[in-house]
């Protein structure tokens, strides 16, 4: 899905009692994706096995979130976080994401996992306006790499002063 692909403003839900589950490579690359990630994000298996996960990512998303999650998983920690995905279509949809990394025999990560449930609305209220926030950070560079790296340390920063690790965070919205 290419980047310029027309934003709905169409949210996209999914039941309560419904997880979307997907695996990937150690480079992102989806290897599994279940019939309630492929319902929502509007793709058949065909289209989504082997692209880059990032293929659903939504343009609201601040990028210096994926660089905490992607820092967190290969370091071989489980990491928890609000996330704003794009559908094929241009629609949106709202998760409470739980990424871990799959390990081999030897400890070695050979994939990620990732389980998503439907957010809380109050919680996604308050992820969204943090989201805000770090994307116009990001976005008042013209460096993309000197944005995401200035929205990272906002974040970390943000949680210094709040004395929390990002899960302990995450549970508090």
């Amino acid at each position: 899905m290419s980047s310029n692909v027309h934003l709905t403003g169409v949210e996209r839900t999914f039941g309560g009692d419904e997880i979307i589950v997907s695996k990937t490579d150690t480079k992102g690359r989806i290897i599994y994706a279940n019939e309630v990630f492929l319902r929502v994000a509007g793709f058949s298996e065909r289209e989504i096995l082997g692209k880059p996960h990032s293929i659903i990512r939504h343009p609201a998303m601040p990028r210096c979130v994926f660089k905490l999650l992607w820092l967190t998983i290969e370091s071989g920690k489980e990491i928890f976080a609000y996330v704003l995905n794009r559908a094929r279509n241009g629609d949106h949809y709202w998760v409470f994401a739980h990424v871990t990394p799959t390990f081999d025999a030897n400890r070695n990560i050979v994939s990620y996992h990732s389980n998503r449930r439907s957010p809380r609305p109050e919680a996604v209220a308050k992820a969204s306006g943090l989201y805000e926030q770090l994307l116009a950070i990001e976005n008042g560079h013209a460096d993309r790499n000197a944005g995401m790296e200035a929205s990272f340390k906002a974040l970390v920063d943000q949680l210094g002063t709040l004395g929390v690790p990002y899960d302990e965070f995450v549970f508090s919205l």
